[in-house]
């Protein structure tokens, strides 16, 4: 008899060539290898990743819709660069949703998904610690879009991820990486939970807030 899990795997349509240019090139933005203002221009992207030209062009009109590059007359595809009020503004509307997403859970949490929360923390807590750095950005990052995806499960946690991936933060800029500003991340962090455990909407969502652009502001000034 024919094993369920390998038929599975056999149906799974391979990944498209386009699909693979995409992934590479968002990977590529998001972790600032190639930086805002770089020119991508189809034929070397296409030589490099040893694919013809088409599937690059779908590729580059995926990330356009996804807005991390434009079209400018004579210069082609060039990863967009915000400016420090971009970005501010971009922090802002950040702040807004992901609030909104810690005042709504705290009415719908439950102790399990607190419990799972307070788990993620902890493992952040051991990692300063101990020196470890490296994890502590996609772990924040899953702490914020946690709480967001219980308060807002039907519509809120797909904007929350819209926004964030309109403008990832390069790993080398995440401020956890900074030992003086990890111990006041995770101090915010704590407080959104103790909040979130006392079915404080109001304060969950306020902490949220400062937490989500005292980042912005800090990245605008340095």
């Amino acid at each position: 008899m024919e094993d369920s899990g390998e038929a599975g795997l056999a149906r799974r349509p391979p990944k498209s060539k386009a699909d693979y240019v995409y992934g590479v090139l968002l990977d590529e933005i998001h972790n600032a290898r190639i930086p805002g203002g770089t020119q991508l221009k189809a034929g070397p992207v296409a030589e490099r990743l040893g694919v013809s030209i088409t599937p690059v062009r779908e590729a580059l009109r995926r990330l356009e819709k996804d807005r991390l590059i434009s079209y400018q007359s004579h210069h082609g595809a060039t990863v967009i660069d915000l400016s420090d009020e971009a970005l501010l503004e971009f922090y802002h509307v950040r702040a807004v949703v992901e609030g909104l997403g810690a005042r709504l859970a705290a009415d719908k949490i439950t102790d399990a998904q607190l419990a799972e929360l307070r788990q993620l923390h902890d493992a952040m807590v051991a990692d300063v610690a101990v020196g470890r750095r490296d994890p502590l950005a996609e772990r924040s990052r899953r702490l914020h879009l946690s709480i967001v995806d219980i308060g807002g499960p039907a519509f809120l946690g797909r904007q929350a991820r819209a926004i964030r991936d309109s403008y990832p933060v390069p790993t080398g800029a995440s401020l956890w990486l900074d030992d003086e500003h990890s111990p006041a991340l995770l101090r915010a962090h704590e407080r959104i939970l103790d909040a979130l455990a006392a079915r404080d909407g109001e304060t969950a969502e306020r902490i949220m807030i400062e937490h989500v652009r005292s980042g912005g502001e800090h990245r605008a000034t340095h």
